[in-house]
């Protein structure tokens, strides 16, 4: 390349960097302090654990309708691989896909009403038809729709959403929460409910945003190590030419431009382009061969009670290759045992598995007792132990089965393991030597976030003042 395509490519490098960064200045600020907000206050959800402490324990005595009687009466084929007995208020109910069967009446229910999803909730406050709003905005409450918020007007300000169509506790809020997100995940995630709610046009816009953001960074990276003089200095021995809050901003720019550049584009990979990442959870198919055919469960309403514990406030039914299960779930615990008795074996789960995974052979078994980069604790509860099966297909699959349920907890594939790389570890720093410690982490994140701040605000102030910078005025010439 001769000398003059290189100073032009230079003088564009200078000039793209610039008006990039003018136009994303903003949205890195936004995006470093909504992060660090989220790094205390999640986006609002419902996790199991919570959902069953808001259940009351079953009432035996008011379950009159086998599990049998109640999948026929549901309407659901083909049978689902799973379902659960829970209470409704004062009701035993049978939840079996969307469908729900009464326990004592063995009929099919319709939607739910202000006052019984008041009386489900346990509040005492008002209660707000919602379709939609900022909390319930997620494609996921889709087959949920619409809801009926319960205001429990408690210290907290806790909101609880109730499915009108299954009357089932979805998602609770507080005060809290509410008002951190909305500096919070809100911001970070470009997240307003008109622009979420169109998930095709807000994932554009993201994958948008933070590609031409991935830009700025990377042209500000090369430019800062470009212009960098360590041997042959500018004058007066400066290892910069710039001056002011453009002198800060080209060094703080050389110390954490770099870890910047990374939080950007593992932001932007966080969005999936081109479907490149497998998601952490088996498709469908994969989920029926796992549960195997199976016949019906063959047990009256009055032999369910010995199947649980007195606190049981459900009592699912699940089918691991063909067998049929029942785990009892009660305050903090659950007990998972086959309907003929027996417990479930190691070699169970691998049969099943190995139906489950086309085109693979036996997989290679592990147990693990302790956590690993793969499989840790750091944002979800994670039991302990847990199968890992390796496959040998051609994503190279791994996938996390609880022994003591047979549930798969999660499917690892090859761009799975890398998307752990590629996003937890440079977005998150789930980083070996700090996810062990979890202050030490919190720790990095600030000061690696505050340098990336300091970059942001120099270059802002910078950009703000070459708009303002007045232009020079033609002169005309003489007449």
């Amino acid at each position: 390349m001769s000398g003059r395509h290189v100073k032009r490519a230079k003088r564009w490098l200078l000039l793209g960097h610039r008006w990039l960064g003018i136009a994303m200045g903003l949205f890195f600020a936004l995006w470093i302090g909504s992060g660090l907000v989220m790094l205390y206050v999640p986006f609002p959800s419902l996790t199991e654990a919570e959902r069953l402490a808001r259940l009351a324990p079953i009432a035996w005595e008011r379950v009159a309708v086998a599990p049998d009687a109640a999948v026929a009466a549901s309407g659901v084929s083909p049978a689902p691989p799973g379902f659960a007995l829970e209470m409704r208020g004062p009701e035993p109910v049978y939840r079996i896909g969307e469908a729900i069967v009464s326990g004592q009446a063995g009929a099919r229910l319709g939607p739910v009403g202000p006052a019984e999803a008041l009386a489900i909730a346990g509040g005492r406050g008002g209660v707000e038809p919602v379709e939609r709003d900022q909390w319930t905005v997620h494609q996921r409450f889709d087959r949920l729709r619409p809801f009926h918020k319960v205001v429990l007007g408690d210290d907290a300000g806790t909101e609880l959403y109730v499915s009108v169509r299954t009357g089932t506790i979805v998602l609770d809020t507080t005060r809290f929460e509410r008002g951190w997100n909305w500096i919070g995940a809100v911001v970070h995630w470009i997240y307003p409910t008109p622009l979420r709610a169109r998930v095709d046009l807000w994932r554009q816009v993201l994958l948008w945003s933070s590609g031409i953001a991935t830009l700025g960074a990377v042209s500000g990276v090369v430019l800062g190590i470009w212009r960098v003089r360590v041997r042959r200095r500018y004058p007066h021995g400066a290892v910069t030419p710039y001056r002011g809050v453009a002198r800060w901003h080209h060094l703080f720019g050389l110390a954490g431009g770099l870890t910047l550049t990374t939080f950007i584009v593992s932001g932007w990979l966080s969005m999936n382009p081109n479907r490149w990442f497998a998601p952490p959870t088996p498709p469908a198919d994969w989920l029926a061969a796992y549960a195997g055919e199976g016949g019906p469960i063959g047990l009256d309403a009055a032999a369910l009670q010995a199947l649980a514990p007195p606190d049981t406030v459900a009592l699912r039914f699940t089918r691991l290759g063909g067998r049929w299960l029942a785990t009892a779930s009660g305050p903090g615990a659950s007990r998972t045992t086959g309907l003929d008795g027996g417990g479930i074996g190691e070699g169970e789960i691998v049969r099943a598995a190995a139906r489950a995974v086309p085109g693979a052979g036996p997989p290679v078994v592990e147990r693990l007792t302790a956590y690993d980069v793969y499989w840790y604790a750091l944002h979800d509860e994670r039991p302990l132990p847990i199968l890992r099966l390796r496959f040998d297909d051609a994503a190279a699959t791994w996938l996390h089965v609880d022994p003591a349920t047979g549930e798969i907890l999660q499917r690892l594939d090859r761009s799975g393991r890398a998307y752990r790389w590629l996003f937890s570890a440079l977005h998150r720093l789930d980083l070996p030597v700090l996810i062990a410690y979890p202050p030490v982490r919190d720790a990095a994140q600030w000061l690696l976030n505050l340098l990336g701040a300091v970059i942001t605000v120099t270059g802002l102030i910078g950009g703000w003042r070459r708009l303002r910078r007045p232009r020079p005025r033609s002169v005309k010439p003489a007449a």
